[in-house]
Formats: structure tokens, sequence, C-alpha cells
């Protein structure tokens, strides 16, 4: 899965230790699709070449830019220069309200538990929510989500 190097300067996806393969096939397709680099951030919670994971990606895994970290520090160690965006319900800006740069990290957090409490309130201000009104339904899909924020930080950056 090396991927084609990304004509524009996409936002970037990251998925903390994601544990669900159709959540992350359907990333990458969408990563693959909007040429965006997709970063996975171990521990993952099923092999690369999960069933699940191959069939949501279809036939573009090749046209996915992916990287595989041991840890999140490790990535942002990275790319000091890259601004990043705690994608959480417990976000205390919702997605349109923030501004998107070329080259942000978007990030995810695990579906059973979404990123880790002490690094969101490390930087509040940098923690994003989409709106829900049903106080009944405790999470959106995570596909979904990433749609969703990468769609509009795309939109702000007049990538289409």
């Amino acid at each position: 899965m090396k991927g084609h190097q990304n004509v524009t300067v996409s936002p970037e996806v990251v998925l903390f230790e994601p544990e669900i393969p159709p959540n992350t096939g359907t990333i990458a397709r969408l990563c693959a699709a909007l040429r965006t680099p997709l970063h996975l951030i171990e521990p993952l919670g099923f092999h690369l070449d999960d069933t699940n994971l191959r069939r949501a990606g279809l036939d573009y895994w090749p046209e996915v830019e992916l990287r595989v970290w041991p840890d999140l520090a490790t990535l942002l160690a990275s790319r000091p220069e890259a601004g990043h965006w705690w994608i959480t319900k417990h976000g205390h800006q919702r997605y349109h309200e923030v501004t998107y740069a070329p080259g942000d990290l978007l990030i995810f957090g695990k579906e059973s538990a979404g990123l880790p409490p002490e690094r969101l309130a490390t930087e509040p201000q940098r923690t994003v929510s989409l709106p829900m009104d049903n106080p009944a339904v405790r999470s959106l899909n995570l596909a979904t989500v990433a749609a969703v924020v990468l769609y509009e930080a795309r939109r702000q950056l007049r990538l289409f």
C-alpha cells in the first residue's frame, strides 16, 4: 500500500488505535478518493490483511498513502510543524468553527474509548466535535465523522 503522492496539501487523517476493520477500510477509501494521507497509530485492533478491512477499502488500497506508527508521540514528533485537531464528542468547538490549515493532522480516537482524556485535557482549544441533537445517541460512526470533518477542512482550504 505505497499509494501516490498527494497532489494537494490536504489535511491528513490519523486514526488512534482503530479497532473496527470496516471503519478503517471505509476511511482508507475516503483518503484514496481525496488523495489524503492516512496514518494508523498502533496497536491496531486487526491485521492489515484482514478481509473486512480489505473489502471496505475495495480495490483502492494501492491509492492509499498509508503510514503505520508505533504510537502517537512518534507521529507528532515527526511532524512538529503540523497543526493538529483532536476530534472528539467532548470537543470545545464545532467542526466548522475552527480554521484548518494545509497539512493539519485530524486525529480521531478508537471506537470503544475515543482519545486519551489526558491528551484532550492538555489542549482543550484543539478539540473539535460534531453536534448531535439526540442525547440518547452516544456516538456517530467513526467513518462518518472522518468524512464530515475532512470535507469541511478541504472546503475551507478550497481543495475541490
